[in-house]
């Protein structure tokens, strides 16, 4: 995997972050650890973004943060689980993957030149 990619995969776990964040902060240490989130998944969302589709990292990082989120208030909120619930998340894991494997892979500076 690539650098870009890993970008929208590390983009999406501080989604997660401050998703849970915008629920549960209640102190100003939550609330500013929140909002560094914000900005860090933006960040790296947007410097993907430059070498690689928008609309593909985009629904690479909304999927996968959704499925983290709804994964992490299973795990740490206990949330109700169902089959249903589960194979849904599986189901939109699947496409975002698919999504990533026939996006155009950019050049790398070598391949280039």
């Amino acid at each position: 995997m690539d650098r870009n990619w890993a970008s929208v995969g590390i983009a999406a776990l501080f989604e997660v972050g401050w998703v849970i964040g915008m629920k549960h902060a209640e102190g100003l240490v939550e609330i500013t650890g929140t909002v560094i989130a914000i900005i860090a998944s933006f960040y790296l969302m947007i410097r993907a973004s430059r070498a690689l589709p928008v609309g593909t990292v985009y629904a690479v990082f909304v999927g996968l943060g959704t499925a983290g989120t709804v994964v992490a208030e299973l795990l740490l909120f206990d949330a109700p689980a169902n089959g249903l619930k589960i194979l849904l998340i599986a189901l939109l894991l699947a496409g975002v993957t698919g999504l990533k494997l026939l996006s155009p892979q950019p050049e790398t500076e070598q391949e280039a030149g």
